[in-house]
């Protein structure tokens, strides 16, 4: 294949990984409306006759079971077919322009949907999180809607301080911790609902009552961040200071993308510190990670498209 097929394999690839994306959104958001909350059992009004309707309640409730879990399955394995296109729209992006695939916010986009939706299906192999599937699907849906619409650019070569091996360590670190951020966020975001929900004695109804309890949810949120934090202080704080050293022949200048990659290294650090500090866990530990969230997602499209610097390039 030429560089020029590869290209529209790509973006074929990145579309209909979108579109599948979408239809694992529809089953998740079809499981979470089959799913069958405990209310009271209203007063019967009994009949002389019986009906249709005087269904056994066991078997409505086994049906519903069935017809939830189905969906829910049928939500994983779209998933599951999304990623492989996604990852493949990404590897070809990679053979079209004869480099990797992540010299521009396109590229990053797209890869780290593939690390993000990487994560939750990992951990899905070994815990039963299927209850972050709608959310995760949602979100990357969007973000590669974004991707598609106003990001696409033809695939060109790297500006010259990209061709270091560096770029590879670099970027695939931090790519890693995106993906593990990005899902402890929608962790945290799910914990904050639903601890309030318990508070406030509604955890019966409505979205807080389709999702495990706050100390489950809050657990995997830790996990993820204990995870990706490590993995960002060395993309952040130790490969990228390499890379710089032989791109522009010093290890850190503050420019914006270096400051921002500092102060999420450093709201990070605040939620773990906070998440083992008494009188702060729960919902102030929480926030400290969304908000180191916000400045990860500013880091990558505000200063992309509006910083300066060495960096500025990240942008095109």
């Amino acid at each position: 294949m030429s560089n020029i097929q590869y290209a529209q394999f790509s973006n074929t690839a990145i579309m209909f990984a979108a579109l599948v994306y979408s239809l694992a959104l529809l089953a998740h958001i079809a499981e979470w409306s089959l799913r069958k909350v405990p209310q009271p059992e209203p007063a019967r009004l009994v009949r002389g006759g019986a009906s249709d309707e005087d269904t056994d309640p066991d078997q409505r409730t086994q049906q519903i079971s069935y017809r939830e879990d189905f969906a829910g399955r049928l939500g994983v394995a779209l998933t599951v077919i999304g990623f492989a296109l996604n990852a493949g729209g990404m590897v070809s992006r990679g053979l079209a322009a004869d480099r990797v695939p992540w010299g521009n916010m396109y590229e990053f986009t797209i890869t780290g949907c593939v690390a993000t939706v990487a994560t939750y299906l990992v951990l899905l192999r070994f815990q039963p999180i299927r209850w972050l599937g709608l959310a995760v699907t949602g979100l990357v849906v969007i973000f590669l809607m974004v991707a598609v619409l106003l990001l696409d650019v033809p695939a060109g070569p790297l500006v010259p301080a990209l061709h270091s091996y560096w770029l590879y360590i670099h970027v695939t670190a931090a790519l890693l911790a995106t993906g593990a951020f990005t899902v402890g966020a929608l962790a945290s975001c799910l914990y904050l609902h639903r601890s309030r929900a318990e508070a406030r004695g509604t955890s019966n109804r409505g979205l807080a009552a389709r999702l495990p309890a706050s100390e489950v949810i809050d657990a995997l949120a830790y996990r993820l961040h204990a995870f990706g934090f490590p993995v960002w202080t060395f993309a952040a704080l130790i490969a990228g200071p390499i890379w710089a050293r032989y791109a522009w022949g010093r290890y850190w200048g503050w420019d914006p993308k270096e400051v921002w990659a500092f102060i999420t290294w450093v709201a990070y650090a605040a939620y773990l510190h906070a998440r083992a500090t008494a009188g702060w866990r729960g919902h102030r530990a929480a926030t400290l990670a969304l908000i180191g969230f916000a400045a990860l997602l500013f880091n990558f499209v505000g200063i992309n498209l509006w910083g300066g610097g060495p960096h500025s390039y990240a942008g095109k």
